[in-house]
Formats: C-alpha cells, sequence, structure tokens
C-alpha cells in the first residue's frame, strides 16, 4: 500500500487488490497511543502535513471498517461503504480540535457513520428518502427495533406495534408504516447476479427482454416503408387533378374538408363529391395491386 492518504479513499478493488487483502493490509499500521495522537493532531493543525495526516488516518482505518461492519445488512457493497467511510474519516482530521479535550476516535466515529448512512440513503433507492433527522434516525432504527420484538418476517405490523416503535422513535404512525414498506422494497440492481459458474454468470440484466424492434427490423420496415410510398406516388398518377385535390383534402390532410365545402368549390354535389373519394381509392388500390 502506497504512502498516500489519496490511495485510501477510492478502494476500486480489482481482482488482484480485493477487499481480503485491503482488510489484511490494513492490520499493519500501528494503533496511536492517546497522547500520541494528540501530539500528532495539534502539529497538524500547525503544520498541514501530509505526512502527520496519513498516521492519523491510517492508524484509524480499522474504525472504519468496525462501523461499516454495522450496516452489512443493508445488501450495498463493504468495498464501496469503506471508501466512503474512508471520506468522512479525512474531513474528521482536517476538522478535529485536538484541544477541545475529546479523543480523534471518538471525534471521527461521527464522521464516518455520517459519510456512511449518507451512502446508504443515496443508495437504497432512486426515490429520495430520509430527508430530515428524524426520518433518518427511522431508517437506521426501524430494521432494529423489529429484530429486537423478533418482526424478522414480512408480515404487517399491528397498529399497536407501529404506534410502539412511532412513539419510541419520535415519529408519526404513518411515517414507520411508509418507511417500513419502502425497506421491504429496495430497489434491485440489473447488475445482480442470478447464477454464477466458472463459465459466466447471468445477471438480471441478461434476463430483461427488449420488445423494441432491432437495427435489422428497422433498416428491413423502412425499406418496406420506402416502397409502398414509391408505389403510392406512381398510383397517383391514375387520378386526374379534381380526384387528387378531392382524395388529398378528404383522406390525407391534418383537417378534413367537408363534403360540403368540396360540393360548393366544385359545383357539384355533395353525393357526387363521396363518388369521386371512394373511386379515388378504388384507382389507387387497383395500380397498386398491378405494379406488385
Amino acid at each position: 500500500m502506497e504512502d498516500n492518504p489519496s490511495t485510501l479513499i477510492g478502494l476500486n478493488f480489482s481482482p488482484e487488490y480485493n477487499l481480503a487483502r485491503y482488510l489484511q493490509d490494513i492490520r499493519k499500521f500501528p494503533i496511536l497511543e492517546q497522547n500520541e495522537e494528540y501530539e500528532l493532531a495539534v502539529l497538524y493543525r500547525k503544520t498541514r502535513d501530509k505526512k502527520i495526516s496519513y498516521k492519523l488516518i491510517t492508524s484509524h482505518l480499522r474504525l472504519v471498517v468496525k462501523v461499516v461492519s454495522q450496516y452489512k445488512g443493508y445488501g450495498l457493497p463493504l468495498s464501496e461503504m469503506i471508501a466512503e467511510g474512508n471520506i468522512g474519516l479525512l474531513y474528521a482530521v482536517e476538522r478535529f480540535e485536538p484541544d477541545k479535550g475529546f479523543r480523534f476516535s471518538t471525534y471521527a466515529l461521527w464522521w464516518i457513520k455520517a459519510s456512511v448512512q449518507k451512502y446508504i440513503l443515496n443508495s437504497w433507492s432512486l426515490v429520495k428518502l430520509g430527508t430530515t433527522s428524524a426520518q433518518k434516525k427511522l431508517f437506521f432504527n426501524l430494521r432494529k427495533i423489529k429484530n429486537q420484538l423478533n418482526l424478522t418476517d414480512d408480515r404487517e405490523m399491528s397498529g399497536a406495534v407501529i404506534s410502539k416503535i412511532a412513539k419510541s422513535l419520535d415519529v408519526s404512525a404513518q411515517d414507520v408504516t411508509d418507511m417500513n414498506i419502502r425497506l421491504k422494497a429496495h430497489d434491485g440492481s440489473l447488475n445482480t447476479v442470478l447464477q454464477s459458474s466458472s463459465d459466466n454468470s447471468t445477471e438480471w440484466m441478461d434476463l430483461v427482454s427488449d420488445n423494441k424492434p432491432n437495427q435489422e427490423e428497422c433498416l428491413a420496415y423502412s425499406e418496406q416503408l420506402n416502397y409502398r410510398r414509391k408505389l403510392f406516388n406512381n398510383a397517383l398518377s391514375s387520378l386526374n387533378p379534381r380526384e387528387k385535390d378531392i382524395l388529398f383534402k378528404r383522406r390525407m390532410s391534418d383537417k378534413t374538408t367537408t363534403l360540403d365545402d368540396l360540393s360548393k368549390m366544385y359545383h357539384i354535389s355533395k353525393e357526387r363529391v363521396r363518388q369521386i373519394e371512394l373511386n379515388s381509392i378504388r384507382k389507387i388500390s387497383k395500380a397498386v395491386g398491378a405494379m406488385q
């Protein structure tokens, strides 16, 4: 592992460098004694030396992993949650004030949790949830409370249980009901692996059908459309100007002209206009059939 704090943030694990190896590597970094931690924090606030911040960060990487382990039940990648926790750790280093008498680990714990929880809230659903502190508390405590009450299945909670949970978390009963539904209806990823073998893996995306025409079908349709358009244009030559005009105004215009208006335009009866319209359609159909 390089001596650079930025390498501890991304955690884009490759097959060569996986999560197990990362967990093994961070055990190599020593845990600082309280006096040493305080001295380094004071010195960093004065100098902003990256080497000092590196020591503070690496000595608390195991704390990030410990925090992340509490959120395994949310079904999100551990490596990504660790990466988010490490970002929170970096914020803690930048903002820590050692003279206030708290240990750095106590202060960093808040930043790590906040960063991981923000990632979980943003990743859980496309629908934004947990916008208030009460809702966030409900999101992260509802599962824990249900486990304590042995409500481990997906059965609906009774009104008494909902009221009890709502009172303990200082939210409304409707908030508890809504959050319980959303927790059970977690968004799924199209890249979720359903079947895995040494040869290949099947994901949800592989089973999603696309009903839209493919490129070959689109091309065939376009060619067929052009062919029909050509036949129709050639068939129009079998009509005289009056027949063309009546046909277009009756059948091919966005705003259809009435029989009464056309009868006045050509000084013929409405019935005669209708006959010309129908005869024009028969002529075109006959002409198209002869050309095929």
